[in-house]
This record gives structure tokens, sequence and C-alpha cells, in this order.
């Protein structure tokens, strides 16, 4: 039983942050504008001139608009988490760090895995996406040659090896190691390209548009096609007609594609100890990008479904297609220029932190530490920078990626959750990350010597005071809902701990009824309406015994707001998203999965720097007040 509840204790054992360490070793050059830049870039790909045409001609018509709006809505919940670890902790290691030192070191690793598996995918399938958009302005030229000469008839892999997304993948590469400056920059023209093209694309768009195209009805549609329908074959195809023929569920289903092209934004995270000033910088340029991606992206939509009616859009090319069809032909040379640009920032958006996720493993000993060896001259993760490089160019060259690109939505979802999480549970947790056992025993000292000189007593009633007053108070159901004081103890943490745990639970329930019998929950079919009614009334509940906790008074420079409302919405936005995913692919997952598993307990778990430091403590003496001494270790 014993070794049992050690090996408990190593799974979820957390780092305790010293920010007295030594400087950080990269090389602290990038400004707000450079993070701004780089979560624009990583942000606004290729999804702002292709998922817009699909979403509003399949999904939600004009009414796209509205998704974007929601999508937004949503991304700003986990962008504002991110914000606020963002501030607590200028370190490498984005989400897995923030994991490592709230919920312990195997979701740190499950974090981080999951990271690394969405950059990989990320990196391959955006490179193809360059390759196929410049193939298709030198009219098929490069996939018809490779088609003839070395076609590949397997059905894991494409249909031809990609040799130039191999090449540009390298090359970035090669640039990524070469230094952070030369990233920076080169990502920030591309950005700027990318924003005036956009620019160009919603003004012409909109002076070119009209506000019929936002009010059809299905006599426009039968003229436009010039053939006789029936009217439910006519709502199938074309909807209702108007604003949002596609009605309410049109749009949630729209919103729920939209909110994929948010994704990105959190590679800012990963610049913690590149930028010059992180606790300022890093919230801010996580809530700008978001909000300059957001006014692209509704900027685009409106200007695309006014230019022409939404059901006539072509899926694969509606930028210029629209442009043709109110006859500016020449723009599409515009938006193909735009396009690429959009695609090379990111490109680089998905290869920057990959190689700095790794680097934060490995320097905890989680992954194997030659990969968090430092380049003296250009203080990059030389080669963390060049294995990821390569693993993501042969995928790239190798692989047909539309069945796993999934699988990069389970690893960004779950690492927005688990961020979500660990802002709920440290904002109600007394002391600080970088807080021990004896920081928390001094604040106790210093409330008990407060109240003891207010009321007058004596030294020795001081004395006998804090013999007899523990520093944990002890549980009682009561405290649930009404705590014994107004700021955090061990035990209202706990609380905020174990029902945070719970209600992650609950929503997992829930998002499983709602992804699988949705429809019938809102018929109302009693076998699956009661559960879900059961679940959401549990879910409140466990609201509420975390809203009634103390919250920390803890100084910082950006603070989610409205606690702890937004985390948990943003929990569960995540969670359903994570629901929608097919069988297939939560099957290639717990693959992935398993060969991190054996990594880890292979490695990681014995050489972790935790470990280490466990070992250190337990040979450590620790002297006591009356002089003796103990050799036990401290728990941290």
């Amino acid at each position: 039983m014993k070794q049992l509840a050690s090996f408990g204790r190593k799974l979820v054992r957390r780092r305790v942050l010293d920010f007295n360490q030594e400087e950080t070793r990269f090389a602290r050059c990038l400004s707000t504008l450079d993070l701004i830049a780089l979560g624009v870039g990583a942000t606004l790909g290729a999804g702002v001139y292709v998922l817009a045409g699909e979403v509003a001609r399949e999904k939600a018509g004009p009414a796209i608009v509205i998704c974007f709006l929601i999508a937004a809505l949503s991304s700003v919940l986990a962008g504002l988490c991110y914000a606020e670890f963002g501030a607590r902790v200028p370190k490498t290691g984005s989400a897995y760090l923030y994991s490592y030192v709230t919920v312990g070191e195997i979701w740190a690793f499950i974090t981080g895995w999951n990271l690394i598996l969405s950059y990989v995918i990320g990196t391959a399938s955006v490179a193809r996406a360059w390759s196929s958009t410049f193939d298709n302005l030198v009219e098929q030229k490069i996939s018809s040659f490779f088609k003839a000469s070395m076609a590949m008839n397997v059905p894991v892999l494409a249909k031809y090896p990609d040799l130039f997304a191999l090449i540009l993948v390298m090359l970035l590469t090669g640039l990524l190691a070469f230094g952070v400056n030369e990233s920076a920059l080169v990502n920030k023209i591309f950005t700027g390209i990318n924003l005036v093209v956009l620019g160009f694309v919603i003004i012409s768009g909109l002076a070119k548009g009209d506000t019929k195209n936002w009010n059809l009805t299905t006599e426009d549609y039968l003229m436009t096609y010039n053939r006789t329908m029936t009217e439910k074959e006519i709502e199938t195809q074309f909807g209702e007609g108007g604003f949002a023929p596609f009605g309410f569920k049109g749009i949630l289903a729209g919103a729920a594609t939209c909110f994929y092209a948010f994704v990105g934004f959190d590679c800012i995270a990963t610049t913690s100890e590149e930028a010059k000033n992180p606790m300022r910088s890093i919230p801010i340029g996580i809530v700008a990008s978001l909000l300059i991606c957001f006014v692209a992206y509704f900027g685009v939509s409106a200007a695309l479904t006014l230019m022409m009616p939404y059901f006539l859009l072509n899926t694969a090319s509606p930028l210029p297609e629209a442009f043709k069809y109110v006859h500016w032909d020449p723009a599409r040379y515009i938006v193909a220029v735009g396009s690429l640009c959009a695609l090379s920032t990111s490109l680089l958006g998905s290869m920057f932190p990959m190689p700095r996720v790794i680097y934060a493993m490995a320097e905890d000993g989680l992954l194997f530490r030659f990969l968090s060896r430092m380049h003296k001259k250009t203080k990059t993760p030389m080669i963390a920078t060049i294995v990821s490089g390569i693993v993501a160019a042969l995928m790239a060259f190798l692989f047909d990626l539309a069945a796993l690109v999934d699988l990069m939505s389970i690893g960004t979802l779950l690492a927005y959750t688990l961020v979500a999480v660990c802002v709920l549970i440290l904002r109600y947790q007394p002391g600080s990350l970088t807080g021990d056992a004896s920081d928390l025993k001094l604040v106790e000292l210093e409330r008990l010597e407060k109240s003891d000189t207010t009321e007058g007593d004596s030294g020795d009633e001081f004395h006998q005071e804090l013999e007899t007053t523990p520093l944990k108070e002890r549980f009682s159901m009561r405290l649930l809902l009404f705590p014994s004081c107004d700021q955090p103890t061990n035990t209202s943490g706990m609380i905020v701990y174990s029902t945070t745990a719970v209600v992650s639970v609950l929503f997992t329930a829930l998002c499983v009824v709602l992804a699988v019998k949705g429809d019938e929950v809102i018929q109302g079919e009693l076998a699956f309406l009661i559960p879900a009614l059961v679940l959401t009334l549990l879910s409140l509940v466990c609201v509420a015994i975390i809203w009634r906790q103390p919250q920390s008074n803890e100084s910082l420079n950006f603070k989610v707001p409205l606690l702890p409302v937004l985390p948990l919405v943003s929990i569960f936005v995540n969670v359903y998203l994570m629901m929608q995913l097919d069988g297939p692919t939560w099957a290639r997952f717990a693959v992935w999965m398993a060969i991190g598993f054996i990594i880890y307990f292979c490695y990681g778990m014995r050489n972790s720097s935790e470990a280490s430091n466990d070992s250190l403590k337990k040979k450590t003496p620790i002297f006591r007040p009356d002089g003796d001494s103990d050799v036990e270790g401290m728990t941290p």
C-alpha cells in the first residue's frame, strides 16, 4: 500500500518555481509588437482565405459573421487564461509548464506530449497546403511531374512525395535555428503583407457588395439555378433564406468550426524567456492578436457574403471566385500573394513553439536531456529545433495528413482545458507559485502576531496560541459554502482543487451525452433529458462551492475576470468540442498516448528534475526550532 501511495505521489509531484535562479539561457529580444505579429501570423493562416466560404455555404450563410463572433468569444476565454499564466510564470513551456506547477507531473507530460503532436501535424499540414497553393498558381505542373515519376500507391501515404513541402520546412528550420531576431523579422514582413491584402479584400468587398445578398429568398435560389424543386429540397440545400438560412443550429455548427480558426495564439506563451518584458508583453500580445484576428475574420466573411450569394460560393477558393463574380478578375493574384504569406506565417507559427516545448520538457528530464542543449551564439534550442524540423519535414514529405489533422484539435483543446483548470485552482490557493511550506508558516505567524497585538495579549499568550492553533483548519461540510475566513487556507484550496476535478468529470459526462444524443435531449426524450439535467444540476452545485471559497489577493499584472465563471465556461466549451471528434481520431490519440506513456514511465519518471529534488530533500536535515534535526523529506 505504501508503494502504491508513493507511486501516486510521484505522478502528481509539482514543480516549484525559483525566480532567483540564473538568468534565462535564451536571448531576450522580442518586443510586444513581435509577439503580436507572431500571434496574428500563427492564427490568421490560410483559414481566412478558405474557411469563410466553406462555413457560409454549408452551415451558416451570411450569419457566418455571428459564427466568428461566438468563436472569438470562446477563444478569448482560453486566451485570458493563457494571459494570466503568462503574467504569473515568465518561463518557457506554455501549457506544459502551467500544468506542471499546478496539477502535477503526469498531467504536465500529457499536455506537453500532445502539444508536440499538434505542432508537428500542424507544421506538416500547412507545408503541404503551401505546396498545393503554389502548385495551383503554376497550373499543377509540380504535382503532375511527381505523380508521373514518383507515385506512391500505399493507403497510409500520400499520392506522391511532396519534395517542395520538405524543402520548405527544412528552410524554415534553418531560419529558426539561426536566431529568434531573424525569424521575428521575417514573420513581421509576411504578417504585414497578409494584413494589407486582407484590408484590400475587406474594403473592396464592402464597396462592391450588395446588401440584398444578406436577405435572399427561395425565389432567388430557383431563378439562379433555373429549375423546379420541392420546398424540402430547397431547405436542405439552401436553408430557409434570409440572414441565417440554417437557423440557430447552423450558427452553432459554424461557430464550432470557426473556433479552430483562432487556434495558434498559444505560441505567444512559449516566448516567455525571449520576451523583453514577458509579464506585460504576453497578456497584451495574446489579447491584441485575438482582437486583430477577429476583425480580419469578421470583415472578410462580411465582404465575401455581400459580394455574392452564399449558395454560389466556391468552398475551395471562395475569394478569387467572389472577385470574378463582381468582375474584378485581377484581384485573384493579390489574394494569391496574401494566401502564400498567410501560409508562411502560419507555418512559422507552428514551428516556432515546437522546439521550445521539447526544450522545456527535456530540461525537466521528462524527455531525453540532450534535446535541451542550447547553441551558445544563437541562444536557440538547436538540437530540439533540428529534430522537430526533420520529423515535421518527413511527415510533410510522405504522409497524407487529412486523416491526422483532427489530432491537432485534441492536443490543442486539451491544453486549453488544463490551462483553464490551472488558473481556477491557483486563484484559490494560499501563498504563491514560488512559496513553500515555510512561507505559509511565516504568513500564518504574521497573521497570528497581528491578531495578538490587536487584542492586547501578552507574549506568553501568543506562544500558547501558536502551539494550539493548527496551520490547517479542520474540514467540515459547512466550509463548502461558508468558509471560515476571507483569505485562502490549505483547506479551502483543497476544496477548490477537489471540486474542480469533480466538475471536470461532470462536464465530460454531460458533453458525451450532448454529443451523442443531443437531438434527443433537445426534443425532450426523458431517457436522455433526465441524465443531462442531473449532470447540469450537480455541475451548478460544484460551481456554487467554488464561487463561495475565498480568492487569493496576490498582485498580478493581469488576472482573468469573473472567476470562477469564465474558466469553467472555457473548460466546458473545450471539452464539448473534443467530444465532437470521431472514433478513429480518438483511436489514433490512444496510440500516440501509449507511445508517450512508455517514454514517461521508462525514462521521464526516474530522470525528472523533481525526482532528483525529492532524493535531495530526503537526505537534507531539517532543523526544528527546538534545536533537534530530522532527515525526513519536505513536501514541496
